[in-house]
């Protein structure tokens, strides 16, 4: 491995330590304003070398590129399961986790359609997810319409253009894992 500058590596170091205290994505942007950069190809070039040193390592952790020159710092997916009952957040049960697949396929979507769809218990899902800021809502009327935000999006690493984001989820649902 090539020797770096003392500098780079605080760099380097700084921005793994803010993807992982950070827990979220992080954009460039952000991620800039630890190490004291500005320039944008730079801060890309540091990050890409990060993740390519998580990937060298071969460890149960990696960094993955997102949309609009975002970063995230997480668990590779195939050790979720074994560690999830660790985890400070308790993951989602099927039934919520059906409803917000209903959701993030179907929205913008009204309430009244997702609960005939998922039955009554769908407001106490709809309620669970909105506090995990998952989805949102919007009053219009009488009815209020959800739609999945960008959390959600970040959270299971889908495209935020609408059609890619369906078939990724098509693509998930068809998966021998779910």
């Amino acid at each position: 491995m090539k020797q770096i500058s003392d500098q780079k590596r605080k760099q380097l170091l700084l921005l793994e330590a803010a993807l992982y205290a950070s827990g979220k994505p992080l954009d460039t942007k952000t991620l800039g304003s630890f190490i004291g950069l500005r320039s944008q190809d730079e801060i890309m070039e540091l990050v890409r070398q990060l993740a390519q040193r998580y990937r060298e390592y071969n460890g149960s952790l990696e960094i993955i590129e997102l949309e609009q020159d975002r970063f995230v710092l997480q668990l590779k997916p195939r050790y979720v399961p074994k560690v999830q009952r660790l985890s400070i957040k308790p993951r989602l049960t099927r039934g919520p986790l059906t409803t917000l697949a209903y959701i993030a396929y179907n929205q913008p979507v009204a309430q009244s359609k997702v609960v005939a769809v998922r039955g009554s218990h769908a407001y106490q899902h709809i309620r669970l997810l909105e506090a995990r800021n998952l989805i949102s809502t919007q009053e219009l009327g009488k009815t209020k319409i959800l739609r999945i935000t960008d959390v959600f999006l970040d959270h299971f690493n889908l495209s935020r253009n609408r059609t890619l984001m369906r078939r990724q989820l098509r693509t998930l649902f068809n998966s021998p894992n779910v």
